[in-house]
C-alpha cells in the first residue's frame, strides 16, 4: 500500500506535472525533511530510471535521507561536492575559467601573481578541490568552487545540457543558506538549455541566519521561475512557543498545530501547552540562576534533552572550560597585526620586498602610525611582546602565510554524543591529533577493544601487555594538569597515538601556533573535546538549526559580535535593518528548538526591552531575578 502523501506534497507533484520548479516553504518544526523524503520516494516511484540529486547541509537530514531512501539512482551530497563532481572532468575549461576569474576585477579569486596569461596553468596537471587554496598550484577550496562553477555554467551551455540530461530532479535542502551563485546556476544559467528537468527547493527564509546565503527566492517567485507551496503545520512546538514564533515571523506564514494526532507536540488530541519564560537580572551568574525552581526537572547534564544556547563559541569557551585555547585561535594579537599590515599593503597597492623581516615591514608600512600599530603589542602587554619577539625576525613572506581561525579549533560541533561527525571538518592537524588521543582513551573506557586496537600502534600480545595498556590509559586520564605537549609525547612514547607525517609536517610549518598551544594544560583540551562531542549542554545559536530539545535556555548576549544585537531587536531598531533582521531570525531559530520548555535570559535589560518582552511572552511570563 502506497504511503499517503501530505497535501503540500500532492501540490508539489501538480507543479512538477506542469514542468515547473518548486519551493516548499515551512516554518520551524513543520516536517520539511519528512516531506523531502516523501517527494524523493514519489519521484523515484514515478521515474524509476531517472537520477535524482539531493543536496543538504545537516548531518541529521543526510542520515535520515540515506536511511529512509536507499536507491541506486539517488545521489545525496553537499552542494560543493555536487558541483565539483559535475565540473571536475572538464579540466581545460576549468583552467580557462580560473584564468578568466583571476583577471576579473569583480572576482574574489586572486592569484599571488596578479593578472595572469593564458599559459598560467600549463605546468599544472589538473585543477584540484581541497580544504585549502593554492591558486598557483591549481588547488581551489570551497569558495572558489562556487564561483568557478557559476562561471562555467554561465559560459558553457553544453554543461547545462549535460547536467539536465544526468539528473531529472535536483533537490536543494536549506536553500536559504545557499550562496546566490548556486541559485543562479540552477534558476538562471540552466535556462540556456532547452532540455527539461525539475529543480526543487526546501527551506524557510526566517531561518536564513548565515550572511552569505541567498536568504529567500522572492525575485525568482515573482518572475515565475519557481512556484511556492507553504506548509502551515507545526509538529514540534507547544502552543506557547508556537504563538511566540508566529509573532517573530515577518513573511505572513502563520503556523498552526498539526492535524496529525500522532505529531510530537500533540497529547490526547490537543496541542501541548508548553512553557515560555523571559528572565532578566543584573546578576550574570547563570549557575546561581539555574538553581531556581523554574528550572526544576531540567537536567543540564543531558545534552540530548537540554540545551543552553549562546551566540558565539567565545561566550561558551569560559563556561565550557577552554578559554585559553579559544583565545589563541581567535584573538592572537600578532596574527591580528599581520592581517592589518597585509590589508594596508593591499589597500595602498604597495610594492614591498617580502624577504625583509616582519619587523622591518611593520616599520615600513606603519611609519606614520607606527606607535598606533605597535604600542599596545610591544610595550604595554608583556605576553604580546613575547609573541612578537618570536616572529619579528622571520621573513615577511613566511609570516604573511600564517593564519589562525577558530574553525580550526571548534569546527564540527555535535548536538549530542550520538550525532555523526561532519565529513569535511576544518580542524587542523594539531587538534585532530589531540582528538585521536582522546578518542583512543574513550574507546578503551567504552570497552570497544577491537576499535581501540585498530586505532593504536600498541601491541596487546600478552596478559602483561593488557595490564600495561590499562595503566597507560589510566595515566593519560590523570594527566589533566600536564601540558598538551607532555601528553602528546607520552602517548607517542607509549605507542598509544604516534606522531605521523601529517602531524609532524603541520608542527614544522606552524611552530608559532604549536609553541602557544603546547603550554596549555591538557584539561583545556579535554573540556574542548567533551564540548565538541556533544557531552555538554552548551551550543551556539547557529549550530542548532534543525535540532530540537525538550528544554531550551537562550542567553541573549552579543559577545562583541557586531552582526547581531538583541537590544536592537527588542527595541525595534528597524533603522538598523540588516542587524535587526539577522537578530530576529537567529532568535526565531533559538525559540523554535523547544519541544516543551523555553526560557530566555537577558542580562540587565532596559525598560523598553522589558516592555517588549511582556508583549511577546505575556506579562505573566516575564520575571526579574533578584
Amino acid at each position: 500500500m502506497a504511503e499517503k502523501l501530505e497535501l503540500e506534497v500532492e501540490r508539489i507533484f501538480e507543479i512538477i506535472k506542469e514542468e515547473n520548479n518548486f519551493l516548499l516553504s515551512g516554518g520551524a518544526g513543520s516536517g520539511k525533511t519528512f516531506s523531502l523524503v516523501q517527494i524523493i520516494k514519489k519521484a523515484i516511484e514515478d521515474n524509476p530510471a531517472s537520477k535524482i540529486a539531493c543536496m543538504t547541509y545537516t548531518n541529521a537530514a543526510v542520515k535520515e535521507i540515506e536511511d529512509r531512501v536507499n536507491h541506486e539512482n539517488l545521489y545525496v551530497s553537499t552542494i560543493h561536492d555536487f558541483l565539483w563532481d559535475n565540473i571536475k572532468s572538464f579540466q581545460r575549461d576549468l583552467k580557462k575559467g580560473l584564468i578568466a576569474l583571476i583577471n576579473d576585477e569583480n572576482s574574489k579569486i586572486i592569484s599571488p601573481d596578479g593578472y595572469v596569461d593564458e599559459l598560467y596553468f600549463n605546468g599544472v596537471n589538473s585543477i584540484q578541490y581541497k580544504e585549502y587554496t593554492r591558486i598557483k598550484e591549481g588547488i581551489i577550496s570551497h569558495n572558489e568552487v562556487l564561483e568557478l562553477a557559476n562561471y562555467l555554467y554561465k559560459s558553457y551551455p553544453l554543461l547545462c545540457d549535460i547536467l539536465k540530461d544526468k539528473f531529472k530532479f535536483i533537490f536543494i535542502d536549506e536553500y536559504q543558506d545557499t550562496s546566490p551563485l548556486v541559485i543562479e546556476i540552477f534558476l538562471k544559467h540552466l535556462k540556456q538549455s532547452s532540455k527539461k528537468n525539475i529543480i526543487g527547493f526546501f527551506g524557510d527564509s526566517m531561518q536564513a541566519i548565515y550572511e552569505d546565503g541567498v536568504g529567500d527566492l522572492n525575485k525568482y517567485i515573482e518572475f515565475n521561475d519557481v512556484k511556492e507551496v507553504r506548509m502551515k503545520q507545526n509538529r514540534r512546538n507547544p502552543r506557547l512557543v508556537m504563538n511566540l514564533s508566529n509573532i517573530l515571523r515577518v513573511d505572513g506564514l502563520v503556523q498552526e498545530p498539526s492535524t496529525d494526532i500522532e505529531a510530537p507536540n500533540m497529547s490526547n488530541g490537543n496541542v501541548k501547552e508548553g512553557q515560555i519564560k523571559f528572565l532578566y537580572s543584573s546578576n550574570k551568574n547563570l549557575n546561581e540562576i539555574k538553581k531556581m525552581d523554574i528550572f526544576e526537572g531540567w537536567n543540564f547534564n543531558d545534552a540530548k534533552q537540554t540545551k543552553e544556547l549562546y551566540l558565539t563559541h567565545n561566550l561558551i569557551a569560559p563556561k565550557a572550560g577552554f578559554p585559553k585555547l579559544m583565545e589563541i585561535y581567535d584573538k592572537d594579537p600578532i596574527i591580528d597585526l599581520k592581517n592589518k599590515i597585509k590589508a594596508k599593503i593591499k589597500s595602498d597597492n604597495l610594492e614591498i620586498d617580502e624577504e625583509k623581516t616582519f619587523d622591518q615591514i611593520v616599520d615600513l608600512i606603519a611609519l606614520k602610525n607606527r606607535q598606533k600599530l605597535r604600542k599596545d603589542i610591544i610595550t604595554e602587554d608583556p605576553e604580546s611582546k613575547a609573541l612578537y619577539e618570536q616572529l619579528k625576525d622571520l621573513p615577511f613572506s613566511k609570516v604573511k602565510k600564517m593564519y589562525l581561525e577558530k574553525d580550526s579549533l571548534i569546527d564540527d560541533k555535535k548536538q549530542d554524543e550520538t550525532d555523526e561527525n561532519k565529513k569535511n571538518s576544518s580542524r587542523d592537524a594539531l587538534i585532530n591529533h589531540l582528538f585521536k588521543i582522546q578518542f583512543i582513551v574513550q574507546l578503551y573506557k567504552g570497552k570497544l577493544y577491537n576499535e581501540f586496537i585498530k586505532k593504536t600502534e600498541f601491541q596487546i600480545i600478552s596478559i602483561e601487555k593488557k595490564h600495561e595498556v590499562k595503566e597507560i590509559i589510566a595515566n593519560i586520564e590523570k594527566m589533566s594538569d600536564f601540558t598538551i605537549e607532555e601528553v602528546i609525547n607520552y602517548a607517542n612514547e607509549k605507542r598509544i597515538c604516534q606522531k605521523d607525517d601529517g602531524f609532524n609536517n603541520f608542527i614544522k610549518e606552524n611552530d608559532y601556533l604549536f609553541n602557544r598551544v603546547k603550554k596549555i594544560k591538557f584539561q583545556e583540551f579535554q573540556n574542548l573535546f567533551f564540548y565538541l562531542e556533544g557531552y555538554t549542554p552548551f551550543s551556539t545559536q547557529h549550530k542548532i538549526k534543525g535540532a530540537e530539545f525538550d528544554n531550551v535556555l537562550v542567553i541573549l548576549e552579543n559577545g562583541g559580535w557586531n552582526n547581531f544585537n538583541f537590544d536592537y531587536l527588542f527595541c525595534g531598531r528597524t533603522d538598523k535593518e540588516k542587524i535587526y533582521s539577522r537578530t530576529q531570525k537567529i532568535f526565531y531559530v533559538c525559540c523554535t528548538r523547544a519541544k516543551e520548555n523555553l526560557i530566555v535570559f537577558y542580562h540587565d535589560p532596559s525598560d523598553i526591552v522589558i516592555n517588549q518582552a511582556m508583549n511577546w511572552f505575556g506579562k505573566e511570563n516575564v520575571h526579574k531575578v533578584e
